[in-house]
């Protein structure tokens, strides 16, 4: 009998795009079938994972950076017998502190006034470690900022701002669950990846090493190898959800 294939669905994070997880959607179709979700249509949390849903097969292994692991969170509340495994990528289930939600405000106030120019070359430290800067790395990321656009970022930006607080569900987690940050990220402490690993029982914690907030971009063969590892894990009994 022929073995049926995994099903990965992968989701970006704030003004990412399916460039995001080139390299592994690439290097894992030996393995699994691979998809992106488009997470800019939607101006809610809860309206991007129904139509991840929808897109998506009856069940599929599910990885989530940033933003997308807040969609993650939100499929594991409305659909959680469909998710086979969880990897989550310099993302955060808490709410945002009063500073960050002020910014946050701020960038959608401007973008609403008309201003949007992408991941402004401020902003690029933040995002990625110093040695991606004025590289590859760096022009994908605004290749990819400009093709969310303006529209596609307010979307995004409101969503994260009236997202749900989702410490409460990480000890319902009962799947297979890796947790992945770059040492050096910026926006997503490693103090909050090591929250997700302490709440999420038997999950798996690795800190990658002179990376920053996009581990798929700025390290994508080590994000590739952990992903196969990932998929290749057996759950346990008690993580195997009844359909």
């Amino acid at each position: 009998m022929e073995e049926v294939q995994t099903s990965l669905v992968l989701l970006p994070g704030l003004l990412n795009d399916h460039r995001l997880w080139a390299h592994q959607a690439d290097a894992l179709s030996d393995e699994a079938n691979v998809q992106i979700a488009d997470l800019t249509r939607d101006s809610s949390i809860a309206a991007m994972a129904r139509r991840v849903l929808e897109e998506s097969p009856p069940q599929f292994a599910l990885a989530a950076l940033s933003m997308g692991g807040y969609v993650a969170f939100e499929i594991l509340r409305q659909a959680p017998e469909r998710v086979s495994r969880l990897a989550l990528f310099d993302t955060m289930a808490s709410l945002d502190s009063a500073e960050r939600a002020a910014t946050r405000q701020g960038l959608l106030e401007l973008a609403n006034r008309g201003r949007f120019i992408g991941v402004s070359p401020q902003l690029m430290p933040r995002l990625i470690h110093p040695r991606w800067l004025d590289s590859e790395v760096s022009a994908t990321v605004q290749q990819m900022a400009v093709a969310v656009g303006k529209e596609g970022f307010i979307r995004q930006q409101q969503a994260i701002i009236d997202r749900p607080d989702s410490v409460p569900l990480l000890e319902d987690i009962r799947i297979p669950t890796m947790i992945v940050v770059g040492a050096e990220d910026q926006l997503t402490p490693v103090a909050e990846a090591h929250l997700m690993h302490e709440k999420i029982a038997g999950s798996r914690l690795e800190i990658l090493p002179q990376c920053g907030h996009l581990p798929p971009l700025e390290e994508p063969e080590r994000t590739t190898a952990l992903l196969r590892e990932w998929l290749g894990q057996r759950p346990a009994p008690e993580f195997v959800y009844t359909l």
